[in-house]
C-alpha cells in the first residue's frame, strides 16, 4: 500500500477588515467572524473626527481606540474625516480606504448591524463593484438575546454617547450590564440599534487584557450626552 505523505491543502480564508465602531456590536460581530472560521479578520477600519481626535459619533478618544486594537491584536486603519464633513468628502475618503484594503488583499468587510435594512442596503450599495463583500454576522438576531450573549461572553462596555431624544441622559457613563438593561425604558432597544446609545468596549471576547479606564466629564451637545471615557495608561 502506498502512503501519501503530502499535507492536505487547507482552503485559504477570505481576508477581512472589521468595520470597527469601538462599541459592543462591533466586538460581538468580530468575535463571531473569528470563531465562525469563514473569514480571516486582519484589520480594523474606523472613522475619526480628525479635528477632535475622537471616533465619529461615539466621540471615543483615539488613544482608547488604539488600545482596543492592541488588545485585539489587529492593525488599526483610521479614516480621518474633516469637520464638518460633506457626504461627498466622506465617500471619497472611504473609497480611498477600500482601495487600501484591496492592496492588502482584503475582499470582505464585516459589519455589526443587527436589523436596520436601510443601513445594510447603503453598505451593500457602496461596496458593490469594489471587489469587497459585506458580511453581517449578527443580522436579524433578536436584540434582547444579543445583549444577553454579550454579557455571557464577558463583554465589558461603557455607554459613551446617548441620543437625548431617544434615551435618558442618566445612562451616559454607565456600564452596559444587566442592571442597565433592566432599567432601560421599554421603547429603548437593548442594543441601541435605533441610535439610542453607543458604547465603548474595554474588555471582552478577543481582548488579550482589559483596558483600564475612568469616566470623566459628561457633557450635552447638539442633542446628545457624551461621557468622556479616559484610558488610565498612556
Amino acid at each position: 500500500m502506498t502512503i501519501n505523505n503530502t499535507p492536505k491543502k487547507t482552503a485559504k480564508l477570505p481576508r477581512a477588515w472589521m468595520s470597527w465602531s469601538s462599541g459592543k456590536d462591533s466586538t460581538l460581530a468580530l468575535h463571531e467572524a473569528r470563531v465562525g472560521g469563514e473569514v480571516d479578520v486582519v484589520g480594523l477600519l474606523t472613522t475619526i473626527n480628525a479635528a477632535a481626535e475622537r471616533v465619529s459619533m461615539h466621540e471615543v478618544r483615539r488613544k482608547l481606540l488604539e488600545q482596543q486594537a492592541e488588545a485585539l491584536g489587529l492593525p488599526l486603519h483610521v479614516v480621518e474625516l474633516p469637520w464638518p464633513c460633506p457626504n461627498k468628502d466622506y465617500e471619497d475618503l472611504m473609497s480611498a480606504a477600500l482601495f487600501k484594503a484591496k492592496e492588502d488583499n482584503v475582499d470582505t468587510m464585516v459589519f455589526g448591524d443587527l436589523f436596520l435594512e436601510d443601513i445594510r442596503q447603503y453598505r451593500e450599495s457602496k461596496l458593490e463593484g469594489t471587489g469587497v463583500t459585506p458580511v453581517f454576522p449578527l443580522w436579524l438576531r433578536p436584540t434582547p438575546e444579543v445583549a444577553q450573549n454579550m454579557l455571557d461572553l464577558g463583554l465589558q462596555a461603557i455607554v459613551a454617547c446617548v441620543n437625548l431624544s431617544k434615551a435618558p441622559k442618566e445612562i451616559a457613563g454607565r456600564w452596559f450590564d444587566k442592571e442597565l438593561l433592566d432599567s432601560l425604558p421599554k421603547d429603548v432597544d437593548p442594543c441601541g440599534e435605533y441610535g439610542e446609545f453607543h458604547t465603548v468596549v474595554v474588555n471582552g471576547p478577543g481582548f488579550s487584557h482589559p483596558i483600564e479606564v475612568e469616566v470623566g466629564e459628561i457633557v450635552e451637545r447638539n442633542g446628545f450626552a457624551y461621557a468622556d471615557v479616559i484610558p488610565k495608561s498612556n
